[in-house]
Order: structure tokens, then sequence, then C-alpha cells
């Protein structure tokens, strides 16, 4: 007698066959911010240029597919890295806002140096602006992140003419000293009081924002 094969049990579907590179939804925004946190240790060291989509897939152990799934071409993931790393210091304006205009400019020099001077922060600021001084694409992503995330935020918040190009000297007033610091570490403003700089700074940037 020949047995007829019993039909498989349609309560037991058979497994879908995943996508490579694509992680469940539950695991996605883990993977996400994997990728992100694994891109910004590879700019940090390699620098823009020889960074690689390959090669931030492999160091966060997915598929360069899922890579560009998520944030498109190596511009736009150095795009979100910096984003990331600057989310401290690109809440400045709400810390300017916060009190009387005669005092924005102390403010927002106390704020900004206090992002650069904390260890935990200031690595990848210097990973992303090291990554912005050495490779055009990078320098046009950093301007772009920070004028429309920062700079004009600040710009709303005083009320005068020539606002934006008034934020835009109180930050290269800031940025330029920050370099002085922490990348290129002149002495003695390298090792100078931190106090003692922003009580010498900090009178600059207030002219520049509210002069008349």
């Amino acid at each position: 007698m020949i047995e007829t094969p019993t039909p498989a049990d349609p309560a037991e579907p058979e497994p879908t066959a995943r996508r490579r590179g694509r992680p469940p939804r539950a695991e996605s925004a883990d993977t996400r911010d994997r990728i992100l946190t694994v891109a910004r240790e590879e700019f940090s060291e390699r620098g823009y240029e020889k960074t690689s989509v390959r090669g931030i897939a492999k160091a966060a152990g997915v598929d360069s597919a899922l890579v560009h799934h998520y944030f498109g071409t190596k511009e736009q993931v150095f795009e979100a890295a910096i984003s990331v790393s600057f989310s401290a210091a690109l809440h400045a304006p709400e810390a300017v806002a916060a009190g009387p205009l005669d005092g924005v400019g102390e403010r927002l020099t106390r704020f900004v140096f206090g992002v650069w001077d904390n260890p935990a922060t200031r690595a990848p600021l210097l990973a992303v602006l090291r990554s912005a001084v050495n490779n055009e694409t990078a320098a046009a992503v950093f301007r772009r992140v920070i004028a429309t995330q920062l700079l004009r935020r600040i710009a709303a918040q005083v009320d005068l003419p020539d606002a934006e190009l008034r934020a835009e000297l109180a930050a290269a007033q800031i940025v330029g000293t920050a370099m002085m610091r922490y990348v290129i570490k002149l002495e003695p403003l390298a090792s100078a009081d931190l106090e003692q700089i922003i009580a010498r700074i900090a009178p600059v940037v207030q002219h520049h924002l509210t002069a008349r």
C-alpha cells in the first residue's frame, strides 16, 4: 500500500527568507546606532578620504548594503555622524537665549568651551573637525550642518542687522581659539586656565553679536 504524503501543518508556515543585510524591525534602531558609532570611530581614526562604507560595514558586522539603506552615500553617513557628534553643541541656541542679550557673549563662549573642554565630547569634535579640514566634501558637510543647525539658530536670537554674519564672526572667534588650544595646542593658550580664556574671549564674542 502506497502512503499518501501528509500535507504540512498550516499552522506552521515555511519560514520567510530574510533579505541580506536587513535586520528584523526590532533590531533596526540598535543596528543603526551601532553603525553610527563605528562610523564616528572610523572617521576619527582614518579621516574622511580613507574611510569607506565597506570598512564601516565590516567593523559594524553588517552588510554594506545595510549602511546604504540607513544613510545613503558616504557623505550622508559622515553628515549623520557629525550631527550626532555635535548634538550637545547644537543645543547652544537654547542656552544662549536663556537670559538678557547683554550677556549672550559670555553664555555662548562658556557653553561652547565647556563642550570642547570635556574629554568625552572633545574627541568626536576633533575627529570631525580634522576630516573637514583635510577634505572638501567633508568640509561642505561640516559647513552645512553648522550653518543650518547652529549659526542660523543663534542668529535668530539676535534681532539686529546682519545677524547671520554676526553669528558667523562670533563662531569664528570661538572655533579659531578652540583650534589653537585643542588641535594645534599652541602654548601658553593650550594650558591656560579656561576661566581666563572665557574672560578674554567673551567680550569679543559679545561685540560681534550685539555691537551697533
